[in-house]
């Protein structure tokens, strides 16, 4: 289940939060296909972290256990990964090495849709390469693969790589046409990471139209996504496009630009990352040279019995996450019910507690914030406390997320709450969480820790144990005990 739920986040674009689930997951996995899909998936999630050292060492051991398996169809997999962090590292002679190994493995794995996955990334490696009129042919086959194999999703993808090879032949106005088919596919599937490369490469399109301001609001776009995914490497390229395409009319925009372009690049290429990869390379160079072709070998009986246990084990587990789901949302109706009746309760001596937690953070309050709430600044609060009961709720929150359901940016959010009640958004979320925890202490003995902690939105009990006894001085079970005392 952790190895799935890596696979959703990362389909999530949440690639932090996979990360943890896969490295969670790999150690339990003893049949070698799933161990292998799991470092396979760990390999691509830290090519979009850029900790590309990392992203080797998981591909590696990969593509380990896929010779073994003896199966091309896995082995182009791997070696489709392995391309991708040179590529990635930026040494596109070494990810063209494991692209061609990938392509003649996929040939021998029959496998049209792997094999139009790597058509893509070849493209990507010639136009790296600089040869732009074998990457638009590759990226061409590949579109005409994906488009006969019904994926209409994924033919997007290869127009984008398309359009790369186009701006390398100079042909802007065609790159442009395709990349207005493919942007707005991305948005509608809300695949922001495509979306946001396709964006970099319309911006490009048109700087070297020499229409700048058009060019403004797509690497705009692109730079605010690929932050918040921490694409350091992509987020380069949109920095360095806004800086282009700000000089001329907005010079100290321009600047800073320039400067957070300038941070990201010393952050990616270091010397301790390109000696690890040359490291690697090495490696591998020797174990190819050792070893011959491994013929293709059969694989339909392991594939039906795999898909037959994947089928049962789904249906498990929609049954088992039904009942809890269904079990956990009457709970919950029940709960929010008495906490609703509690809130105003709740409010009311919200700026005692927050003037006694305020002394433990050093005096961050003074007397003009003890004094009544404004109208504005009540309803400000009010709304406030309504968004992050009902986050919690969902099982999940943080001040970012509150922030845009109050319409405002994480900065305004902060600013705004620190000046009303002395505390930072994460500190006053906690304390919202807390006192629901202390609440469903005191009121619903029928609970157990794990299940108190799942709704106050923590994850997993520990964290929620930290949580509490640092905010009350004392674990859960250790407030119970008092409570019982008393």
């Amino acid at each position: 289940m952790w190895y799935w739920t890596a696979e959703y986040l990362y389909a999530q674009q949440q690639y932090k939060r996979a990360a943890e689930y896969g490295e969670k997951a790999l150690p339990l996995l003893k049949d070698k296909a799933e161990e292998s899909d799991c470092l396979n998936l760990l390999a691509v999630i830290f090519i979009r972290l850029t900790d590309y050292k990392l992203a080797a060492i998981y591909a590696k051991k990969c593509y380990a256990l896929d010779e073994k398996s003896g199966d091309p169809d896995m082995m182009s997999s791997s070696l489709n990964s392995l391309a991708a962090i040179y590529m990635s590292a930026n040494q596109p002679k070494e990810a063209e090495k494991y692209i061609l190994m990938g392509l003649e493995a996929a040939a021998k794995a029959d496998n049209p849709s792997r094999r139009a996955v790597l058509l893509g990334m070849a493209s990507e490696v010639y136009h790296a390469l600089g040869d732009d009129k074998k990457s638009l042919s590759y990226a061409e086959q590949s579109y005409d693969l994906e488009m006969k194999l019904g994926h209409e999703d994924k033919a997007m993808l290869r127009l984008s790589q398309k359009a790369s090879a186009l701006i390398g032949l100079h042909d802007y106005k065609q790159a442009e046409e395709v990349l207005k088919n493919a942007i707005p596919a991305f948005r509608k599937m809300a695949d922001y990471h495509s979306l946001a490369i396709a964006d970099n490469k319309m911006g490009m399109a048109l700087l070297c139209q020499k229409r700048e301001p058009e060019a403004i609001p797509y690497y705009r776009e692109a730079a605010h996504i690929l932050q918040e995914m921490g694409d350091m490497a992509n987020e380069m390229h949109s920095r360095r496009g806004l800086y282009e395409s700000l000089w001329n009319t907005y010079p100290d925009s321009a600047k800073i630009e320039l400067d957070r372009f300038n941070d990201l690049k010393d952050s990616l290429y270091t010397n301790a990352s390109a000696e690890s990869l040359a490291r690697y390379s090495a490696e591998f160079d020797n174990e190819w040279l050792q070893k011959e072709n491994l013929a293709e070998r059969s694989a339909k009986r392991r594939i039906f019995l795999a898909g037959l246990g994947i089928v049962c084990a789904l249906l498990i587990l929609v049954a088992m996450v039904w009942w809890v789901m269904s079990r956990r949302h009457k709970r919950q109706r029940i709960i929010n019910e008495e906490l609703t009746a509690n809130i105003n309760e709740l409010r009311e001596k919200y700026r005692q507690l927050s003037e006694e937690y305020g002394k433990s953070m050093a005096g961050l309050q003074n007397k003009e914030q003890e004094e009544k709430l404004t109208p504005a600044d009540q309803e400000f609060l009010d709304k406030s406390v309504n968004i992050i009961n009902m986050m919690i709720h969902k099982g999940q929150v943080d001040a970012e997320s509150v922030a845009r359901e109050m319409g405002l940016s994480l900065y305004q959010f902060r600013q705004r709450l620190t000046n009303i009640t002395g505390e930072k958004p994460q500190d006053f979320i906690t304390m919202l969480r807390m006192k629901r925890a202390q609440h469903l202490l005191d009121n619903h003995p029928e609970l157990n820790i794990t299940e108190i902690a799942v709704l106050c939105a923590y994850n997993d009990t520990p964290n929620f144990t930290r949580a509490f006894k640092k905010y009350f001085g004392m674990t859960p079970s250790q407030y119970l005990a008092q409570q019982k005392d008393k």
